[in-house]
């Protein structure tokens, strides 16, 4: 097995394809790779299949843009930046985008399924709910689980009895195997060994789950460095495809170690993402009206930057403003 090959933002995302299933790193606003975010839309990736565990600002931004057809998940917003994915309900609403609703552990269940290279995850999740409603298999009624489409599989989920000790029905959940887990770390290593700091949420799923990895570093480091302390690596390098080094590459979300969440921007793109034609002016301002990452983070400004940045002993911003009592 080879090295993971080192490529750009733009190389990066010139490898997906309209229609491909993509499946993120992160937590709601922590950890999203923003600047590849931004770099697809800007090459007018359409028809994507979005399938994460939760939706965050990633996401909205990707829908505002119209660049996602199919969304399965469990929740979207920029938690207290916006509670609510403006976008994502606005293309549910029109029709534009097809929305396949799980609980959370439904979508993790999918993922181990996809991780562990079995066809499917045995559980009790949400049994009893209106999740498992038939009516509310939105792939059925679009005509999707014919077969056509590798990664959608012919059934949402199904119901059997217990064969081995009579436990009465379970849960069958459909792996979850992405074509691209598109994947922002802390470090990885020249050979590309993941290191991420603070919470991995289901990045190990993600990553093993996908056909193809890409990795946005904030900085890539020796190999001989980053396995001193294999406790601390997430994945070896051969689970890894291509690997990209871009620092502030998250922003406007948070990568704990390195920099906060920059709440002003995040609420001005809620309020911006409540019409189309907002977040359709707050896109030619921020990805149109930007040539790429350096022009971005040049029109944020150092100032602000600095703000956001970490004490690298206390892991988090000390120049922040924050709420008291």
């Amino acid at each position: 097995m080879g090295r993971p090959k080192k490529i750009t933002l733009k190389e990066a995302a010139a490898l997906i394809q309209d229609g491909d299933m993509i499946s993120f790193s992160g937590f709601t606003i922590w950890r999203r790779p923003m600047a590849l975010v931004y770099e697809m839309i800007r090459q007018n990736k359409k028809n994507l299949h979005l399938f994460e565990v939760n939706g965050g600002t990633h996401t909205e931004v990707l829908a505002g843009a119209g660049a996602i057809r199919i969304w399965e998940s469990c929740w979207v917003g920029h938690e207290l930046y916006g509670k609510l994915g403006e976008a994502i309900a606005r293309g549910q609403i029109e029709g534009s985008i097809i929305v396949e609703d799980y609980s959370h552990g439904h979508v993790v269940a999918r993922l181990l399924a996809g991780s562990y290279g079995l066809p499917y995850m045995p559980c009790a999740l949400s049994m009893g709910t209106d999740i498992l409603n038939p009516e509310f298999d939105m792939l059925r009624k679009a005509g999707l689980r014919d077969g056509s489409n590798p990664k959608i599989p012919a059934m949402k989920y199904a119901i059997v009895e217990d064969p081995f000790f009579g436990m009465g029905e379970l849960l069958l959940m459909p792996a979850a195997n992405p074509d691209w887990a598109l994947v922002y770390a802390s470090q990885v290593g020249d050979e590309g060994t993941v290191r991420v700091f603070a919470q991995t949420y289901t990045d190990a799923e993600v990553i093993r789950a996908a056909d193809k990895v890409i990795v946005i570093a904030e900085e890539i480091v020796p190999e001989s460095y980053i396995r001193q302390e294999p406790e601390k690596n997430l994945v070896p390098g051969y689970a890894i495809d291509y690997i990209v080094e871009l620092p502030w590459a998250a922003h406007p979300t948070g990568s704990q170690g390195y920099y906060d969440v920059d709440a002003d921007f995040i609420r001005n793109l809620y309020a911006a993402s409540k019409s189309q034609d907002g977040f359709n002016r707050w896109a030619e301002e921020w990805i149109f009206g930007v040539e790429g990452h350096e022009e971005y983070l040049e029109k944020i400004g150092v100032t602000r930057l600095e703000q956001l940045r970490a004490n690298r002993v206390l892991g988090y911003s000390t120049r922040m403003k924050r709420g008291s009592r």
